[in-house]
């Protein structure tokens, strides 16, 4: 269970990431639209996990390599936005979020 403090965090960090990859859509996301569907602050606020739902663009794979690939960069960004809130802006990890996938996918079997 997430403190108080941990979700006030998150929904900031998750606010912020969302601009950056608005503002750098076509360099960061190779023109996907990407959204940030979830963000989890771990109990020290060292490390954050950052789950992406990529729409419309090449393949999710290649847009999540690429986003991996440019994290210090993002953290940069992020950290600049957020400096007079945290002291310190956690290390990003990015996962896919496949959940509207899966949604489908179970809406598919119950009617088929």
């Amino acid at each position: 269970m997430a403190s108080i403090r941990q979700e006030k965090i998150a929904e900031l960090l998750k606010r912020e990431l969302s601009l950056v990859f608005q503002k750098e859509a076509r360099t960061l996301c190779q023109g996907a639209m990407v959204t940030v569907t979830t963000v989890r602050v771990s109990p020290d606020l060292a490390n954050a996990k950052a789950y992406l739902s990529i729409f419309a663009g090449p393949d999710k794979n290649e847009v999540l390599k690429n986003i991996r690939e440019n994290d210090k960069a993002i953290r940069y960004e992020v950290s600049q936005k957020v400096k007079n809130q945290l002291r310190k802006t956690p290390e990003f990890m990015f996962y896919l979020d496949d959940s509207l996938d899966y949604a489908d996918e179970i809406d598919k079997l119950l009617k088929g």
